[in-house]
């Protein structure tokens, strides 16, 4: 017999408690049982329902006064505030690739987080002052940034970024962090450096005020300004997401232990949970100060994305990232919930679009990348949503208002009429997806009283989309009103989808001025519409095996028992867009080879308009 055979049932416990989910060993754990399915864009995920997403820049190479004034094709890294009743979003900006020189940071404000302004230069190419020749420094500069606001205990925001040597802004290539308030006039005070690079130069210069193009803080006359800077350097927490540029040679971060992109949030319980980079979590319980050694969460599939995590207004939890393990195809963006911070589930699509890459450039990853919503003390938006901004191929910048709590299903019927919504507001439980060029809004009914949705494009690579999830069955009438202002150019396509995103009903108001839908692989073309005039369509789905569905327009029926074009057991959505079903680029698309701008990527085409009104939806036997 071993002798130490009656040790191993102590053994055994031993690693069964450091494993223990909620400690340090698995600080958080994903017990669902949904994966993404990497061969199409919405990753076969539910949805969580009545996300708004809307495009705030557009980029525009040719005409970029239509844009940011720039013009330049590169842009990522967001960051989220809302102060002073106003959002606040900052990203950084390069002409083409990313971590080639020159790189400026820009901040565009909403009032309502649907409406957005022009975006402005905050954070300029970085110039050194005259005569300060740094030989690591040929390449020129750029910036980089993990953290962009901060509210101060006294009521100032600072606005922040990270100044630093191309190629490379870490350790030595790392000049250091810039600082400087935004008033509530909407201007913003001078530019100073709050904390330089703790790491020399390569030929050993260290930074400071005589090397640098920007003054320290403390020579700010200022003291609101000079207690806010104060209040931040000492919050050790907040600070702590300034680690992956500069590793603090000089002891700043107490020799904590981190890894890339930190977001974190407070669990009901008092501790913090750190959350980085593939997969990465801590645990402090001292708000802060020190941290448990970082471990990869098994259970969060991820890649080099950022991920997000907070506590929402609903009292519970959400995680938000891109759960697969690829870092040039960042899609779709999800998010998982829980009650304590600790177990989360239901992995659910927060953005589900990929439109094409108009504009290629270095390490521009595909599809929605690094997500990041409003950290803890930098302010509160009206309602219970949560706000996530995030870039779209490296290229434009989105932002996505989540309502709290955040849910899958639906029960009861759908009668939505739109008649008691606000105009240019939101529209409650629908999904909704709105470039610049291609927005979805509530709208006067035309030549009626009453509402109505309103989705327009002149986009020439993506569209507008509207989702409205409903009661899952296998039985389903639906209704709607459909009205195109013109039937030469744009399409729309109405679809049915399973809980996958499979689309078994398919019907399509075509740029021939022709309304199509399919029966089984067959397209028919059932009857010509008119611009300005309302067409009453009701769907009747039998979606059991060898289902088949009744299509009536205005009350006639011009399709009975018409094959699905795909089997399914049950629907569960009805999508609206102005433009076909894509799912490419795809897993396999070449995402760094070089190529031209997409024809007419800068240019609006003849502009598409449809309404959409009085959508019912039921369960019938």
């Amino acid at each position: 017999m071993n002798p130490y055979f009656f040790l191993l049932p102590v053994f055994f416990c031993s690693l069964q408690a450091q494993a223990q989910t909620g400690s340090p060993a698995e600080p958080v754990r994903y017990i669902g049982g949904e994966t993404v399915d990497p061969s199409v864009h919405e990753g076969r995920l539910r949805y969580a329902v009545g996300v708004e997403s809307r495009q705030t820049l557009r980029v525009n190479h040719t005409h970029p006064e239509l844009a940011d004034n720039q013009g330049w094709t590169y842009n990522h890294a967001s960051n989220l505030c809302y102060w002073n009743n106003t959002f606040y979003q900052q990203y950084l900006s390069n002409p083409v690739d990313e971590h080639i020189a020159p790189g400026q940071t820009l901040v565009i404000t909403s009032k309502d987080g649907r409406q957005w302004g022009k975006p402005e230069v905050v954070f300029p190419p970085y110039v050194p002052p005259t005569g300060v020749t740094i030989p690591d420094s040929s390449n020129g500069y750029m910036m980089h940034q993990r953290m962009g606001f901060y509210v101060a205990p006294n009521g100032r925001l600072l606005v922040l970024a990270f100044y630093g040597h191309t190629e490379d802004p870490f350790g030595q290539g790392g000049i250091g962090r810039v600082v400087r308030e935004a008033y509530k006039d909407g201007t913003y005070g001078p530019i100073y450096f709050i904390r330089y690079s703790s790491h020399p130069t390569l030929n050993g210069i260290r930074w400071n005020e005589t090397n640098t193009s920007y003054p320290f803080y403390k020579k700010a006359t200022d003291t609101g300004f000079l207690d806010a800077c104060n209040a931040l350097l000492s919050d050790k927490l907040m600070t702590f997401q300034w680690w992956d540029e500069d590793r603090g040679l000089d002891g700043f971060y107490g020799g904590k232990k981190a890894r890339e992109a930190l977001s974190y949030y407070h669990r009901k319980d008092g501790k913090v949970v750190a959350l980085w980079k593939r997969s990465h979590s801590a645990l402090s319980s001292d708000n802060g100060l020190t941290f448990s050694d970082p471990v990869k969460v098994p259970t969060l599939i991820m890649a080099g994305g950022k991920q997000w995590g907070q506590r929402t207004d609903d009292g519970r939890y959400a995680i938000c990232y891109n759960p697969i393990e690829m870092d040039e195809h960042r899609f779709p963006l999800a998010l998982i919930t829980g009650d304590d911070g600790i177990l989360f589930d239901n992995l659910l699509i927060v953005q589900g679009e990929v439109p094409p890459r108009r504009f290629f450039g270095r390490w521009k990853d595909f599809g929605p990348c690094y997500v990041r919503g409003i950290e803890e003390g930098n302010g509160n938006p009206p309602g219970n949503d949560l706000w996530l901004t995030y870039s779209m191929n490296k290229e434009d910048i989105w932002i996505s208002r989540v309502p709290t709590p955040v849910r899958y299903a639906v029960s009861g019927p759908v009668m939505d009429s739109f008649d008691g919504l606000t105009l240019n507001g939101g529209v409650p439980d629908w999904n909704i997806y709105a470039p610049k060029w291609a927005p979805v809004s509530v709208v006067n009914t035309p030549g009626a009283t009453g509402k109505c949705l309103e989705l327009s494009d002149k986009d020439p690579y993506d569209y507008a989309r509207a989702i409205r999830v409903f009661e899952e069955g296998n039985r389903i009438e639906t209704k709607l009103r459909i009205q195109a202002s013109q039937n030469t150019t744009g399409m729309l396509e109405i679809d049915l989808t399973d809980r996958y995103g499979n689309r078994p009903v398919r019907l399509r108001f075509d740029e021939k001025g022709s309304i199509v839908a399919t029966d089984g692989s067959t397209e028919k073309h059932l009857q010509a519409y008119k611009p300005g005039q309302w067409y009453d369509l009701t769907f009747r789905v039998n979606a059991s095996p060898n289902g088949n569905y009744d299509l009536a327009i205005d009350g006639k029926t011009v399709l009975e028992k018409a094959a699905l074009a795909e089997a399914v057991k049950s629907v569960e959505r009805l999508s609206v867009r102005t433009g076909p079903y894509r799912d490419l680029p795809n897993r396999k698309t070449p995402n760094e080879e070089p190529g031209p701008p997409l024809p007419g990527a800068d240019e609006a085409v003849t502009p598409a308009v449809y309404y959409l009104d009085d959508v019912l939806i039921k369960s019938i036997k």
